[in-house]
């Protein structure tokens, strides 16, 4: 199905961290953009990406079917952006990620819309990580009830108001060590959640074959701990770090689980023992941003534009004021 400028585009989760970058790109190809969300009320701002009129957040919830159907009427393409990293009530991976990705399939296939599923590379039935098992069952419910569907992995997503590079430099303004899982070892192919929104853009655009996953990573593959020595080079602070093993990281993170926000859970220590890279068969058959034809971004050219504020002066810090020490030692 080919959509044209002026279609009416369903984004559920639309009003999350890479919600309103998809909002945005779409807003910019003209098309008419519904913002499918439980708090309506708190995504009004996503209005300002278009024209007057052109986004509307509407009140959804992937747990109420009703809700689902009436929000993909008139719909020409869906987009679902939903998932979480912690499971909080009825909140589970399962009702979200699974089941709920089943629903806005059925719901897309009901008014012949097209559909893009927002996944995570790492997904897999067979994991033993739950979030991972689930995104791989959503994956199939979406492929299963609309075969043409567009399924889309990122690696780990940076951007302005990304919970990683921001939750880590901020921990640095008042520690003096940062923790590193399993010795920081696990590698990541970090994307910015600007590319992977042109991504999702794309996929509305059927400017790439439908009923294929596609696992999007940025330009470097680091390991956790090049990426915290990254970020302390740009936020000019010198810091040292503690080694946690994750036998001792799981059960720390059993009792973390039930402070708020879960700062971390036993479900992401598992899936923190696992590189999150782009697998080699996805590279041989070009489903990466080589399909899309889009060339990903560095780091080095993002991260400034954000973490400056976690500077010791800020965005008046003068330049080599506070030089990093990229060396500094690892404790125990």
């Amino acid at each position: 199905m080919t959509i044209d400028t002026q279609a009416t585009v369903v984004i559920f989760g639309g009003s999350g961290f890479l919600g309103r970058y998809v909002v945005r790109a779409l807003a910019k190809r003209g098309h008419r953009i519904r913002v499918a969300c439980r708090r309506p009320d708190l995504a009004y701002h996503l209005q300002t990406a278009g024209n007057m009129g052109q986004v509307m957040p509407i009140q959804a919830n992937l747990r109420h079917r009703w809700s689902v159907d009436r929000a993909v009427e008139g719909a020409h393409h869906v987009v679902n952006l939903v998932g979480v990293l912690a499971e909080s009530g009825r909140q589970s991976f399962e009702a979200l990620q699974s089941a709920g990705a089943r629903a806005v399939a059925e719901a897309a296939r009901s008014v012949d819309a097209s559909l893009t599923q927002v996944s995570a590379i790492g997904a897999d039935e067979a994991s033993p990580s739950a979030y991972a098992r689930s995104k791989a069952r959503g994956e199939r419910a979406a492929l299963e009830t609309v075969p043409q569907a567009r399924i889309l992995r990122p690696s780990i997503v940076f951007g302005a108001e990304d919970q990683f590079f921001n939750r880590f430099a901020d921990m640095a303004r008042f520690s003096p060590v940062l923790p590193l899982l399993g010795g920081g070892t696990t590698r990541f192919q970090p994307v910015y959640v600007g590319d992977v929104a042109e991504a999702v853009a794309d996929c509305v655009d059927a400017r790439v074959a439908g009923g294929r996953i596609y696992e999007l990573g940025g330009p470097e593959v680091l390991t956790f701990r090049e990426m915290m020595e990254l970020m302390l080079a740009e936020i000019e602070r010198k810091r040292g770090f503690v080694t946690l093993p994750f036998g001792l990281a799981a059960r720390m993170a059993e009792v973390m689980k039930y402070l708020p926000g879960a700062p971390l859970t036993p479900d992401q220590v598992v899936q923190l023992q696992r590189d999150n890279v782009v697998s080699e068969s996805a590279i041989a058959e070009k489903r990466t941003f080589e399909a899309f034809g889009i060339e990903p971004r560095t780091l080095a050219a993002i991260l400034p534009t954000y973490l400056v504020r976690f500077r010791p002066e800020g965005q008046f810090t003068k330049p080599g004021a506070h030089p990093q020490d990229s060396n500094s030692g690892t404790m125990m």
